[in-house]
């Protein structure tokens, strides 16, 4: 009986350090562990490389044209033009929150640009959030990947701040308005 007990207690203890500890989420496991190992296709159907804006810092919202946060564009395109030099805006169109994003990618560009002067970058639509999630949000929102903190987009204009050796710094909350103090305070840091 001891020894069936010990057998168990080893299984158990192999078991919980070497597959049970530390796992990336399930289907993640080969994903890259730095955000410049990222890339996305902008609105325009380009190739950008996250590499690309190593040295600073980099604001990524996901973004929605028919939303209560929506004027946030404002903002965002503010602070885009303030921090030129310091700060990278990459806005990430998703329809997942009440279908506040139903239109072509076409659309979106127009309403940006015609109704808040976007010049900052905007993706292609994604999801980001459920089993589509798009790998950029999975390191985002997974700390065994961002290495600070799990959490969950739960609405449009949702802000993740990564610096300028691409580690993640914070997230901030939908309702939380870009130039929030707290905000450019963590920008200007």
């Amino acid at each position: 009986m001891n020894t069936f007990i010990a057998l168990s207690l080893t299984a158990i203890s192999f078991w919980y350090f070497s597959i049970g500890k530390a796992k990336k989420p399930a289907g993640h496991e080969k994903l890259p562990t730095s955000i410049y190992d990222y890339s996305f296709t902008d609105i325009d159907g380009k190739t950008v490389k996250i590499s690309d804006f190593k040295g600073k810092k980099i604001l990524f919202v996901n973004v929605a044209s028919k939303c209560g946060n929506t004027p946030q564009y404002k903002q965002l395109e503010a602070i885009s033009k303030k921090y030129a030099g310091k700060l990278v805006i990459l806005g990430f169109p998703c329809n997942q929150f009440g279908l506040q994003e139903p239109g072509p990618k076409d659309s979106i560009k127009k309403f940006c640009s015609l109704n808040y002067g976007v010049t900052f970058t905007l993706s292609d639509k994604i999801e980001v959030k459920g089993k589509d999630q798009f790998p950029i949000y999975t390191w985002l929102t997974t700390k065994t990947l961002n290495g600070v903190m799990d959490s969950e987009v739960k609405w449009n204009f949702q802000k993740y701040l990564v610096d300028e050796q691409g580690h993640f710094v914070q997230m901030f909350i939908p309702r939380m308005k870009p130039d929030d103090p707290q905000v450019i305070a963590a920008i200007e840091k």
